[in-house]
């Protein structure tokens, strides 16, 4: 098992916006997190990759408590964790210099950083692009290119909020392609959180419901979208959840 999350609560301000939430994920598995805006999605990524803690409860990497780590461990921890941001923010410079910044950052000798990031670029059709300004490009360039610069650090745990939002059909279709790609060829690990229905269906995997801060329901995602246990979840699936 990659990550276990036990008993997490989160309050901002007297308000709870993640309440005991309890999770297993295993190595390999796509595992979407669906629920409407506002559900606590992006509270819990976030405190899955270091940049919030929990008010309460625990979060298990490879067996190890992050709250009982030093901070040389959590710089290893964030190493095999990759975030994609619903918002996108691509540095003012170039396609290939945006990619290519994380490995920068880990000291890896300049040839392999290159030949990384041309593959990278290739797999993700942004060769022609890589010496555009990355404040230039289209909403799929963009999105495209935050991805790349997730896949390039060939993370063991890949987090994506809301990875399509705002994508015209054909990026969405690609960028679906290539995190599927990411899981079966390269055995990547992926937390996806998202508000679509019909893309939670494409992704297949293992689906939790997310309500008002906690997960309703969790299970594989045909069954779920089909015969839902939880009344709950039957009313957000009909639209009818408020």
């Amino acid at each position: 098992m990659i990550l276990e999350v036990k008993d997490l609560t989160k309050i901002y301000e007297g308000k709870t916006v993640l309440k005991n939430i309890n999770l297993k994920i295993h190595r390999g598995d796509i595992y979407i997190l669906i629920g409407p805006s506002g559900a606590g999605k992006t509270t819990l990524l976030r405190i899955i990759d270091l940049l919030e803690k929990p008010s309460s409860g625990e979060v298990i990497f490879n067996g190890v408590k992050i709250s009982d780590i030093s901070k040389r461990q959590e710089t290893n921890i964030r190493r095999r964790i990759a975030f994609l941001h619903q918002k996108t923010t691509l540095f003012n410079m170039s396609v290939f210099e945006n990619i290519a910044y994380g490995l920068s950052l880990r000291g890896l000798p300049s040839n392999i950083i290159k030949n990384k990031v041309k593959e990278t670029l290739i797999k993700l059709g942004l060769n022609h692009l890589e010496k555009q300004n990355a404040t230039l490009l289209s909403g799929g360039e963009a999105q495209r290119t935050a991805l790349a610069r997730c896949m390039v650090l060939e993370p063991e745990l890949l987090l994506l909020d809301e990875p399509t939002a705002n994508l015209d059909p054909p990026n969405v279709t690609l960028i679906e392609s290539l995190i599927k790609e990411m899981n079966s060829e390269n055995g990547t690990t992926i937390i996806l959180a998202t508000h679509n229905m019909a893309q939670a269906k494409r992704l297949g995997g293992r689906v939790g419901v997310i309500l008002n801060g906690e997960i309703i329901e969790e299970g594989e995602g045909e069954r779920l979208f089909n015969k839902p246990s939880s009344e709950r979840v039957k009313a957000f699936i009909n639209g009818d959840f408020i």
